[in-house]
């Protein structure tokens, strides 16, 4: 057959030849990705094979990963070397990373130095401000699509979910993952936008800090109420749009008073707390874009920050701390308080959010008594950051 010889002949003088796989680093719903060398440079990368077929090279670059990395040329987004189509295969070709941001979070044995956040931190708005200035929005931002060098150099990967700004709504509203989600996707607006990027990238910071996820739902219903427990219920002046959202599906909010962001990061200097805040705004109107985040006080401290030669700099460096212990908190009992809390869930995939979506559809946001009896549920939080002190890692 045609088709047949031309893959033989194809194989005969293959690209992907000039590869040695290694080991394989990731397998995941897309495509599984495999540490190779370049034989003639001797040079290591990440080979990225789809799992669909491609048959024409117009499938390819209609790909988002294709028309995103094509345009981004950033020292903090991951480099896309080259593109591979054999035998209706395709190949992606990065730069190699050596582990995650989760990854580095899990195993730590101490917290970061803020220096050290600090510097995390400028690179992953740096990355994304690029991003944002060239018409992209990620779409999934968490630790696990931060590729790291180390603490010292962060990369933005995974770009499987971008989506160009310009672009016009209805998006799909199952995009993200759970606990980095922004709210209003959990009330599943589609016309959203770079923003939810910004909310993301607020969970982050506070993992960095703490090693423990911030809104470690269980469920979109659980982490938005876990949400209200540390922002408080939203007032129509807070966010109106979110709360015609809200009344459009008939979900009542969880009574929640705020619980101050300083407190639960004790660690976190005031100027960390203040771009927290503000990055987790409920309003995504007045989350600061990237490009203002790096303007805040936060970075504006005398530190060197950016590149792994100026951080690695004699001075530079800090000696790690100590986890910080947690002062005793004596809550007073509700009729609503659990003796015994549960355990922190399992991180979530990319591939359970269609689940929580299967879930939802049998059992919309309104059936969720227990999510509406629940007042001034706020006041348990410290618990459940207490809980989690004796696996600062959140192991899964």
């Amino acid at each position: 057959m045609p088709g047949t010889t031309a893959c033989h002949a194809q194989k005969e003088n293959s690209t992907m030849d000039r590869y040695a796989a290694l080991r394989q680093l990731g397998d995941g719903t897309f495509g599984s990705v495999t540490l190779s060398r370049c034989l003639k440079s001797g040079e290591l990368v990440a080979i990225k094979k789809m799992k669909r077929k491609f048959y024409s090279w117009e499938e390819c670059l209609n790909l988002r990963e294709v028309k995103s990395l094509k345009k981004l040329n950033h020292a903090n987004v991951i480099k896309l070397k080259e593109v591979i189509r054999e035998c209706d295969e395709l190949y992606f070709v990065f730069e190699y990373m050596k582990e995650n941001l989760y990854q580095l979070m899990k195993k730590r044995t101490c917290m970061f130095p803020e220096s050290t956040v600090r510097n995390i931190m400028f690179q992953i708005l740096q990355g994304l401000a690029f991003i944002h200035k060239h018409g992209f929005f990620h779409r999934d931002m968490k630790p696990e699509n931060l590729l790291c060098m180390g603490p010292e150099l962060v990369k933005i990967a995974d770009f499987g979910l971008a989506q160009e700004i310009r672009s016009r709504p209805p998006y799909t509203d199952y995009v993200g993952t759970r606990w980095y989600r922004a709210p209003e996707l959990l009330l599943r607006s589609t016309s959203y936008s770079s923003p939810i990027d910004q909310w993301a990238v607020g969970c982050i910071m506070a993992e960095l800090y703490t090693l423990r996820p911030l809104f470690p739902g269980s469920s979109e219903v659980d982490t938005i109420f876990k949400i209200c427990q540390v922002l408080g219920t939203p007032k129509k002046n807070d966010w109106p749009e979110g709360c015609q959202l809200a009344a459009s599906m008939s979900f009542r909010w969880p009574q929640c008073v705020p619980t101050s962001l300083a407190t639960l990061i004790p660690s976190a200097s005031s100027e960390a707390i203040q771009l927290m805040r503000d990055l987790l705004q409920w309003d995504p109107k007045k989350r600061p874009a990237a490009c203002q985040a790096l303007r805040y006080p936060y970075f504006h401290v005398g530190q060197v920050l950016g590149t792994p030669q100026q951080i690695q700099d004699q001075g530079q460096t800090q000696p790690l701390q100590p986890l910080p212990q947690i002062p005793p908190l004596t809550l007073p009992h509700t009729a609503h308080q659990p003796q015994h809390l549960p355990e922190p869930p399992k991180r979530p995939e990319r591939a359970e959010v269609k689940m929580d979506r299967a879930v939802q559809r049998r059992f919309p946001l309104i059936h969720d008594k227990g999510l509406q009896s629940k007042r001034n549920a706020s006041k348990l939080i410290r618990r459940n950051f207490m809980q989690q002190e004796n696996d600062p890692k959140h192991t899964v």
